[in-house]
């Protein structure tokens, strides 16, 4: 099995023309009898070696986590008495970064590398929030966020939280211009909406209603992650390059942050749906659609799935289907997404040729002939 990766690299190489490349696809995209574009394909698993080395590399980085925090407890370097210790995920970033150099920038592994990348980040963001929470001992004296007032806790919990975000940022920038992973970027774009976040909590502090303002620039932050994954899309409309692959990645991280907010400031979240708020929840499940379809993005779709699910339930109820409300469900929301997915293509060419030249444009192909593309 070759991916599109695998491809790009023997371009790279030399191994294989561009115009070669082209033929491959195109005659792949024939026997498919669906547009290569249509399919959204991104790299995750080449083959069984890929699970295998996998939960090998979990093991590892679980044992040498455990390692690292019998140390600490050892030499007393944890937050509180047999709290975490700072040299856990130290030393779990320290492995996952050693372990990519052989498996991701040697091997090109796509799950084991994709593992890697989360354990790095994570372990960058535990070390840096866990060293600077034993900071704020130094400075603030014991149990800072207990005795101090709440709007200081806040501030410092803000500031903590921000300044660790920051620098596991700094952190995948570095991890991407070594590795190249497409999630990186998406891992990256998450710690920079962390930095946000942060520094909001600590400017507001505990005012009422902050869920809801943290919810608001959540959703903001969700839709400049979705323009900058645009971004990414458009610099290849024909998803030929790791460009696609990396704002898969980002889209998926839009995702959420733009459907949680929205249907948790609906109230959806808190159990009492009105036919009126239910009703309002499938419309904008149909708008996330249409979106989803112009620019050739599934994620969307799942990520708001739990919620129409919810909401569709709650208007059987009310109509008094109650015994078989979950049943009738999954068949209206199995139904829809299944046809969905089998006429993609042509419900794509009927939203995308009403479009703007110049939005229509720096949308994903319909399946047009592909043009040669330069690895990215």
């Amino acid at each position: 099995m070759y991916s599109q990766q695998d491809i790009d690299d023997a371009i790279a190489a030399g191994a294989l023309s561009p115009d070669a490349a082209v033929a491959l696809r195109s005659h792949v995209e024939r026997q498919r009898t669906t547009p290569a574009v249509d399919e959204e394909h991104f790299r995750l698993i080449t083959g069984f070696n890929d699970i295998f080395v996998s939960i090998a590399a979990a093991i590892l980085l679980f044992a040498v986590g455990w390692i690292g925090q019998s140390i600490g407890e050892a030499i007393g370097f944890t937050l509180d008495f047999n709290g975490p210790s700072p040299l856990a995920s130290a030393a779990v970033a320290a492995t996952a970064w050693g372990l990519a150099e052989f498996f991701t920038a040697r091997r090109r592994m796509a799950l084991p590398s994709i593992l890697l990348l989360l354990a790095f980040a994570g372990g960058v963001l535990a070390t840096s929030g866990f060293l600077l929470m034993l900071g704020a001992v130094e400075v603030l004296g014991p149990d800072p966020f207990d005795n101090a007032d709440e709007r200081t806790a806040t501030a410092v919990f803000g500031v903590i939280g921000a300044v660790a975000a920051a620098i596991t940022v700094t952190a995948t920038w570095f991890h991407w211009r070594r590795f190249r992973v497409p999630i990186t970027i998406a891992a990256g774009a998450a710690a920079a909406a962390a930095v946000a976040v942060g520094l909001l909590v600590a400017a507001i502090g505990p005012v009422d209603g902050i869920d809801r303002i943290v919810l608001g620039f959540v959703l903001a932050l969700g839709i400049g992650v979705f323009l900058f994954a645009m971004r990414w899309d458009s610099s290849d409309p024909g998803r030929v390059t790791r460009r696609s692959d990396v704002a898969f990645w980002l889209h998926l991280l839009a995702a959420p942050m733009i459907v949680h907010p929205v249907f948790t400031l609906l109230g959806l979240n808190d159990g009492s749906a009105s036919i009126g708020e239910g009703l309002a929840v499938i419309a904008l499940y149909v708008a996330l659609g249409l979106t989803a379809l112009a620019i050739d993005r599934r994620a969307l779709l799942v990520s708001a799935l739990a919620y129409v699910l919810f909401a569709l339930n709650r208007l059987f109820e009310t109509v008094g289907a109650v015994e078989l409300n979950v049943a009738f469900t999954a068949l209206v929301i199995g139904s829809a997404l299944l046809l969905l997915s089998a006429f993609w293509h042509q419900a794509r060419a009927a939203i995308v040729t009403r479009l703007p030249a110049a939005l229509s444009g720096k949308l994903p192909t319909l399946g047009e002939r592909l043009t040669p593309r330069p690895a990215a």
